[in-house]
């Protein structure tokens, strides 16, 4: 687990549980039942989407929508799952593109919040070449403190596949992390933090900034 993230984690669901009863809107709804399994709820969506379109379009049309819901667990009534398909589908023509479904249901950040992202993303992409590898972690990152190295479980390239595979997206763990994606996890640990001061102050300590 990341520095300081499993307690977020645990925090940011929560409230995510919390918040379920107050809401009437669909896609925030849909939002919160992801995050209620934590910050990698969305991406775990995304997962779930992906085994479904079989025919890799990377849409999904409304039957499979619903099957991807159920699969995942999510409890959403038929009409509710219409709704929230018509806001996704913007052009009207019966799909939805899913790249697009998951940055919408990502939680919404402050520019603020965006900003010390990036910084961090910048720190950890070594190379400068707008991905991070484990080629960037080796010179950021250290991997001798991890219990499973320290064991002799894992070999240090595995601890840094495993910590680039909390951020990876679902699709394909390629071991490289884009900045979208490194958005799209933070976008997930934000949600659990009220304030922007408290939020830098955790990036800051996490990534040394």
């Amino acid at each position: 687990q990341m520095p300081g993230t499993a307690r977020h984690d645990r925090e940011m669901a929560i409230q995510a549980k919390r918040n379920l009863s107050k809401t009437t809107d669909p896609v925030e709804r849909l939002r919160l039942l992801c995050l209620a399994r934590g910050s990698a709820g969305i991406k775990g969506l995304g997962r779930v989407f992906r085994i479904m379109d079989d025919d890799n379009s990377r849409t999904l049309d409304f039957k499979e929508f619903v099957k991807g819901l159920n699969d995942y667990a999510m409890m959403i009534d038929k009409e509710e799952a219409q709704e929230i398909f018509r806001i996704f589908d913007k052009d009207g023509n019966g799909t939805i593109d899913f790249d697009e479904f998951l940055v919408t249901l990502r939680p919404p950040m402050s520019n603020a919040r965006k900003e010390i992202i990036m910084q961090a993303f910048r720190k950890l992409d070594k190379t400068g070449d707008g991905v991070i590898t484990i080629e960037d972690l080796r010179g950021v990152y250290n991997a001798k403190h991890h219990p499973k190295y320290q064991n002799g479980d894992w070999t240090e390239d595995q601890v840094f596949r495993a910590f680039l595979d909390n951020f990876d997206s679902p699709y394909d763990k390629d071991g490289k992390v884009t900045m979208e994606e490194f958005m799209n996890y933070y976008a997930g640990v934000s949600a659990s933090i009220d304030t922007d001061v408290y939020f830098i102050i955790m990036m800051k300590n996490a990534w040394k900034l």
